[in-house]
């Protein structure tokens, strides 16, 4: 079911930031939202750091995976996420500004496939995450 023509991905977006206080807590700000795309930033604070000084994993894996739900769900096709990897390949630390940018792969009818580029403030990759949704073709909205 394709409920583009009624619902825009940015009204998507919206509604699932109203409803998701974990994005909100990790402080994301959407920058841009379309089918198949979003794009999103977040600042490092004091509490998402673990014991090395280094930001935790779950930070920008939790950035990432805000980023590929808004990108799976904008067409108004309810999608959750079925697999996901991470690879970390730079450290994030405190005041680091994060930008998550997630682009469509594939766009299948039960199932989408989804590459996150997440870049520090000096545009430096600090990590990869792939995701691959499940369509249930329920309406979100």
């Amino acid at each position: 079911m394709n409920n583009t023509n009624k619902t825009t991905a940015i009204e998507v977006v919206e509604e699932i930031m109203n409803r998701d206080n974990f994005s909100r807590w990790l402080g994301i700000k959407v920058l841009q939202a379309g089918e198949g795309y979003s794009k999103i930033q977040m600042e490092i604070r004091d509490e998402m750091l673990n014991g090395l000084g280094i930001v935790h994993g779950g930070i920008p894996f939790s950035l990432a995976d805000s980023a590929f739900a808004f990108a799976c769900n904008s067409r108004n096709n309810l999608s959750v996420a079925w697999d996901t990897s991470i690879t970390f390949t730079k450290p994030s630390k405190l005041w680091d500004v994060l930008t998550a940018e997630a682009k469509e792969l594939h766009n299948g009818k039960s199932t989408g496939l989804y590459i996150v580029t997440i870049t520090n403030q000096r545009n430096e990759q600090v990590a990869l995450f792939k995701g691959t949704c499940f369509r249930t073709a329920k309406p979100l909205i």
